[in-house]
């Protein structure tokens, strides 16, 4: 099988580059999943349910957030209806404060459906780097936890978005999990990583995916505003820079059986303005 990755979409330009991407990718590399870190597709802050719709019917079938899971109030009741977005796994859950929506999904590819070949599935599993980052509850036993409940419903390829600052800690979860997931793809930074490769267990690895948006600005925000923001330690609130866009994927070929990756392809384009 054959999974498709997009990094952090940011604002209106990364998700018309997404768009325009899908539309030549998927049939150029056969693409059996498609999966989309969605956490900034909304002006830079969140999701709503209305983009995640959209999103879908291009032909995505699982958006992974982050961080800013929770920036657009309506997406929150919308997480209790789906099972195709999800949220960090390791967010901390309480009888009296449950967590709304779930860390990990499983899709059958839709390709594979209309061409009456046999079902593949694919599981996603989203955690969250503590290291210059919130304290949350540990993404490497959260991550473990997912995967055994997946295991236990005999879904043999697994990708793994692992939303983190540091590069340090998303390598090490890399390696923690290798041979036992079929990918592990970096978000969070907006920042592309020339490292992507197949570990010794056979688990595919990039640190970062990079940002699909305005290549334009400061990872995705309007140079200006950043500047400005660095400048004087004011509170400035970012918003979304405007312009051409660019995307940043992989395209991440597993072995049905095994569950082991055969390859990873790093793809970085920008998208000329019309």
């Amino acid at each position: 099988m054959k999974v498709l990755y997009f990094g952090d979409v940011y604002g209106r330009p990364g998700r018309e580059a997404v768009k325009i991407a899908l539309a030549k990718l998927v049939p150029a590399h056969q693409i059996d999943f498609v999966v989309l870190n969605g956490e900034n597709a909304t002006h830079g802050h969140g999701i709503l349910p209305e983009m995640a719709e959209e999103f879908f019917a291009q032909g995505v079938d699982v958006i992974t957030t982050g961080n800013h899971a929770w920036d657009q109030k309506p997406i929150i009741p919308y997480l209790g209806t789906t099972t195709r977005v999800i949220r960090p796994a390791n967010y901390p859950d309480h009888p009296m404060f449950k967590c709304p929506g779930r860390g990990a999904t499983v899709v059958e590819s839709a390709r594979r459906r209309r061409e009456g070949a046999k079902p593949l599935q694919l599981g996603v599993i989203q955690v969250m780097g503590r290291t210059f980052m919130d304290a949350l509850d540990c993404p490497f036993r959260a991550a473990e936890r997912e995967l055994e409940r997946l295991e236990n419903v005999g879904i043999e390829c697994v990708l793994v978005d692992f939303h983190g600052e540091a590069t340090s800690e998303k390598q090490a979860f890399a390696n923690f999990m290798d041979g036992r997931v079929s990918a592990v793809v970096g978000s969070h930074s907006h920042v592309q990583t020339a490292d992507e490769r197949i570990l010794p267990g056979g688990t595919a690895a990039i640190t970062d995916v990079g940002m699909s948006g305005c290549y334009d600005s400061v990872i995705g925000v309007k140079k200006e505003l950043s500047i400005q923001r660095f400048l004087t330690k004011r509170p400035i609130r970012y918003e979304a820079a405007e312009g051409a866009g660019g995307y940043g994927c992989v395209v991440i070929e597993i072995d049905d059986v095994s569950g082991k990756a055969r390859s990873i392809l790093r793809l970085r384009e920008a998208i000329a303005q019309p």
